[in-house]
């Protein structure tokens, strides 16, 4: 590896940058991939309580992409060779301090965001959360349904919350 290689890496994570059908082309990092708007992906989770209630969060304001905006999904890229259930369990863990088995849902190509990537969704169930990084969430509470479709129209959310929400309802 190039010493300039190896700066990239220290720098920025690697992902997969894959084609409008999702199959891999090759490893570029994420912040070319978002520069340059080619598709990579990113796994979510949809976090559910035990009553079915859906968990929303607040992203710290520090953070580089959405600063203080809402979110229904806890997630991030998938790295190389990380599916989309990885990638959302990892998150879970880094954003929230829990574990959980997540099950990919569905896939969709989202255009929503800063750039264009493949978008995996999962469930997880959580009895509990953990020990939040701030760093990354900055509030989190568990809503209903009706609750979540009403704050989704008052609230500034990430871009894809809103689809996210009805395509995880669809299915």
């Amino acid at each position: 590896m190039s010493v300039a290689a190896a700066i990239v890496c220290a720098m920025d994570e690697l992902v997969e940058r894959v084609d409008a059908q999702d199959r891999v082309l090759g490893t570029v990092s994420r912040r070319d991939a978002v520069r340059e708007g080619w598709l990579h992906r990113v796994g979510v989770a949809v976090c559910r309580d035990e009553q079915g209630r859906f968990l929303v969060h607040r992203r710290a304001e520090r953070l580089s992409r959405f600063p203080g905006h809402y979110e229904l999904g806890v997630g991030g890229a998938a790295g190389v060779g990380e599916s989309y259930e990885q990638a959302a369990a990892r998150e879970l863990g880094e954003e929230l301090g829990a574990r959980a088995a997540v099950r990919l849902r569905f896939t969709f190509l989202n255009r929503s965001g800063l750039s264009p990537y493949w978008l995996g969704v999962c469930d997880a169930v959580l009895p509990e959360v953990g020990a939040p990084d701030p760093a990354e969430v900055a509030w989190h509470d568990w809503v209903t349904e009706s609750e979540l479709r009403r704050i989704l129209r008052q609230w500034t959310f990430t871009p894809d919350s809103q689809e996210v929400f009805g395509r995880y309802l669809a299915r």
